[in-house]
Parts: C-alpha cells; structure tokens; sequence
C-alpha cells in the first residue's frame, strides 16, 4: 500500500534507486503518456448513466460538450489550495457531472448518487484503464540508468491508488497529483512542488503529451521536456527514456 505522503507517496522497489544514489528525477505525465482510459470523462459517465439510467438516449458528443469547462486545470493559472482533498475536490465537480447527468432527463435529486457512482468507477484501475505496453520497458529503463521515476499529473485525487492498481508502484517513487496539491499544469508551482520533495535535484527531464501542459509547462521553470505520442514529438515513452538515458 501506499504510505501517505500529502501530495503522494514515497516508494522505491525492484529498479527504483535510492535519492542519494540517483542520477537525478524523470517526471511523468499520467494520462495519454503512461496509461489511458479510452473516452475518459465522456466514456466514464456513459458507462454510470448506461448502468442507472437503462434507456437513456444521451450522446457521447453532448457529454463531451458538458464536460469541457469547469475542472480545476480548465483554470490552471488559478490555485485550488481549498481544494486539496478528496472529498472537496469531487463536490467541487457536482455542478460539473449535473450537467452532463442532467441530460439523461433525471431529477436533480439523483445527481449525488450518480456523481458518486461515477467517482467509485472512475477511481477504480480495474474498469477501463489501461498502460501503454511500452510504459513498463521506459519506466525499468530510466530507473536502471539511475534515474528516479516520479509522476506529476493534473488528475484526480486517487491517483496514486490508479498507479498502484495498474502495477507500476514498484517503478515510480512519488505521485504528486495537481488535485491533492492545489495547482494544475502548466502552473510553474506544480513543477517546483515536485522538485522539492525530490530534494531539488540538478537534473531532471518531464515526459508528457501535451505540448501545453507539459512540455512549455516545464520549460518555463527551467526543465527539459519531452513531447510523446502527440504529432511533433517522440513515438512513445521508451522513445522519451533513450533520451533521458543519453543525457
């Protein structure tokens, strides 16, 4: 299990090095870079409301549409520091998720219960997640050139559970998840956050699929940054641990 870190967990097992041995700090992207849940949000929430609401005649484009403003990193260059646990940071959705709900028809009274429907799947790594096959090969490479393997990702407050469930805890020593430390990439403090509790290492890369977000997140504090699995940038993550390595 993961030990409670406040913003993550500490970890080090099979190849992960220890921080006095280490070469200096990956940091990973979660989604679209490491794993991926098919349809995310979208897919998530048609999946509770085929569950509860048998018959519902909701499209995936109108659930999309509902869902593309009001998560905290739609908002990035604001803090959510009042945010900065679980229970808050969902009721800070509900507004978000009723929209979508609403669609199906259902009275608002039922929004609760399918909101909370809808955080117990979503939380759970063995319904519809997924690690990209060449995850595991990247994240033993880097570990085993030294290097420490940490994610930093705008997720949900459960992203350290998500990351223990797919079985790659034993290759990455911290999950730093925007949710539980109230800043979202591209926001520079979500990047300094990280590197602190790595100890302020003097080299460190960032892995991740959005140009945005990750790549001139991380290049305006001063951190080289690798670009995956999006057009422009490296095929995949073993692709992005070449490069660390050869660095």
């Amino acid at each position: 299990m993961f030990a409670p870190a406040g913003s993550g967990y500490k970890r080090c097992e099979d190849t992960c090095i220890l921080a006095g041995m280490s070469a200096g700090v990956v940091m990973w992207d979660f989604d679209g870079t490491l794993a991926m849940r098919p349809g995310m949000w979208s897919t998530c929430l048609l999946e509770v409301l085929d569950e509860q609401v048998p018959g519902h005649s909701v499209a995936r484009d109108d659930v999309r549409a509902a869902l593309r403003d009001g998560f905290p990193w739609h908002r990035a260059d604001e803090p959510h520091l009042e945010l900065c646990e679980a229970d808050a940071w969902w009721g800070a959705l509900d507004p978000v998720l009723g929209r979508a709900f609403s669609l199906s028809g259902v009275d608002a009274a039922r929004h609760v219960e399918l909101a909370q429907a809808f955080r117990t799947r979503f939380t759970d790594g063995s319904v519809g997640w997924q690690v990209f096959d060449d995850t595991v090969p990247a994240l033993r490479a880097t570990a085993g050139a030294g290097w420490r393997n940490v994610i930093v990702s705008n997720h949900i407050p459960e992203l350290s559970g998500l990351v223990d469930a797919l079985g790659l805890s034993g290759l990455v020593e911290d999950v730093f998840s925007s949710a539980l430390i109230g800043y979202d990439k591209p926001h520079p403090e979500l990047f300094r956050h990280a590197l602190r509790a790595c100890g302020g290492p003097a080299r460190r890369w960032m892995v991740g699929d959005n140009p945005e977000a990750d790549v001139r997140g991380a290049q305006a504090v001063g951190i080289p940054a690798v670009l995956i699995r999006t057009a422009g940038g490296e095929p995949d993550a073993l692709a992005a641990a070449r490069l660390v390595i050869a660095d």
